[in-house]
């Protein structure tokens, strides 16, 4: 039963960059959320969350971002113990 921090680089879909911080924002209340340049006008979306172990998982975390609409890819870019 440990406190985990993890940040994921999340790619919305093509025009879809404001509704993915609502979306996200509103129904997974993170602890932080930004707005990363990738490249060509391109923009990702850095969200870290803190959890404890013993009732969720990353993974949980991620498939629930992943079933956003607003949401193309997610991947993990960082997970440490707190």
């Amino acid at each position: 039963m440990s406190g985990v921090m993890v940040i994921f680089k999340v790619y919305p879909k093509e025009g879809s960059l404001q509704a993915a911080l609502d979306e996200i924002r509103e129904k997974l209340s993170p602890k932080d959320i930004q707005e990363e340049e990738i490249g060509f006008g391109l923009k990702a979306i850095k969200v870290l969350f803190t959890y404890d172990s013993a009732n969720m998982s990353s993974s949980q975390i991620e498939d629930s971002l992943k079933g956003l609409d607003s949401i193309d890819e997610v991947e993990v870019e960082q997970e440490s113990l707190l």
